[in-house]
This record gives structure tokens, sequence and C-alpha cells, in this order.
């Protein structure tokens, strides 16, 4: 017999922590749904990551400018990469925990953790270290296990798809070019590898966790087989980078 549990957010992390979290009943709404608040939390948060990612990937943070010069035309590179990196990793993964909590009937909206992300802020400009931890998918309800492993699995598997798309497309048509989108094609595959394995750790907090508390053959599939892809994808890393 399947068992519930009451939720109060996907990460098991306290409301507290997070900002302008609603009072009172919760309207689910229809699938896809977002409210005004939450796509304030979302655009900023997205806004904040651009910023942080463009630093760190283009090597122009205060520290390194200030050792070796400013360099535009990379910060140009780093910037359409970032672009990539939160649309195509961040919001799909946070997107697809979101759709699939509505699915099963619970309350779901992203919120972001402004303390968190201006850290980031901070030391992305000035040393060139992103801790990316921009905030999370809250939900209220009571999900069973499978659903609630379903919702885990949603995030690293939307991210997973993604660079199984694209990695046959870099490695078919780009891996002998040269030039902005080349790079960006490969960072797709590069970035969603990573970021879905991240969050296959099997540590609270992860998604990784919540899949093996449910299944623990999905997880090693998932797992293995981003390995695999990194495996792939991984000589041709220093291509991908605006540093190169």
């Amino acid at each position: 017999m399947e068992t519930f549990r009451k939720k109060y957010s996907f990460h098991d992390i306290s409301p507290r922590e997070y900002m302008y979290f609603p009072k009172g009943t919760l309207e689910m709404g229809k699938k896809g749904s977002f409210s005004r608040l939450e796509l304030i939390h979302i655009t900023t948060a997205m806004m904040i990551l651009i910023i942080c990612f463009t630093f760190t990937l283009s090597l122009n943070n205060v520290l390194w400018s200030y050792l070796n010069g400013f360099n535009l035309p990379r910060f140009q590179q780093g910037f359409a990469l970032s672009i990539i990196a939160v649309f195509c990793a961040f919001f799909f993964h946070e997107m697809s925990h979101k759709l699939t909590a509505q699915h099963y009937r619970l309350w779901s909206e992203f919120r972001m953790n402004l303390k968190s992300l201006l850290i980031s802020l901070v030391l992305s400009i000035t040393t060139g270290f992103v801790f990316a931890a921009p905030g999370t998918v809250m939900f209220r309800g009571e999900p069973r296990v499978f659903e609630e492993g379903h919702i885990a699995l949603a995030g690293p598997l939307a991210n997973i798809i993604l660079a199984s798309m694209f990695t046959p497309v870099y490695l078919t048509l780009f891996t002998d070019s040269i030039g902005l989108i080349p790079k960006m094609i490969g960072f797709i595959c590069l970035i969603n590898i990573v970021f879905g394995s991240f969050n296959l750790l099997p540590f609270k907090s992860f998604d990784g966790y919540k899949v093996i508390q449910w299944n623990k053959y999905v997880w090693i599939i998932m797992v293995m087989y981003s390995l695999i892809l990194f495996l792939i994808i991984s000589p041709f890393i220093p291509k991908l980078l605006p540093i190169y």
C-alpha cells in the first residue's frame, strides 16, 4: 500500500529560507500555470545566474581581469553560453519538477533564494566562482512515494533528454567546425550532462536521493547513461569553452 507524506518543499528545505511564500489556501491552478509572483522569481533568478556564469565562463572576473586584462570577445561568448546554460539546463530542469508535481495535483511553484543568488553574484564577479543554488521548486501536498520519485526524476531526465538530442547533432555536424554556433551546440550537451548528473548525486536534498528511495534501479540506469554521455563528449570539452 502506498504511503503519503506531507511535503512543503521538494528539496526538504524550510520555506522560511525562501522569500514570499504565500499564506492561506493555495490554489493549484491548471497544469502549466504560473503566478505573477513565481514569474518574478524565475526571471530574477535566471538574470542573476546569466550574469554569474558570464563572468565565470569568460574568465573576466575582477581578479583575472586585474592580472590579465579584460577580454571583450571572450566576455561576449561567455554571455551567449550563459544564456544557453540557464535556459537549457536550469530552466527546463526546474520546470520539469514543477509540471510533474502539478500533474499529480500538487501546488507547485519556483521560489528563488535571494541570499544564495547574491552570494553567487559577488563571488562570480570578484573571483569567478559560482555558488549555483538559485532556488527550488516549492510544493505542498501529500505525494505517494512513486509520485515523489517521478517528480525527482523529471528534472535530471529533462537534462539527459536534451543532452541525448544534441550530442548526435554535435558529433555528426560540428566536431571539426569552429565558431560560436558549433560551440553553443556542444555546450548544450555538456551543461545538461553536468547539471543532470550533479542532481543525481545520492545525497539528501539532491534529486538522486529521492529517486533511490523510489527505485534504485532507475537511478543506476540514469547514472550509467549520464556517464556514457559524458565520456562521449569529454574529448571535446576544451573546444566548448570561451577561453579557447
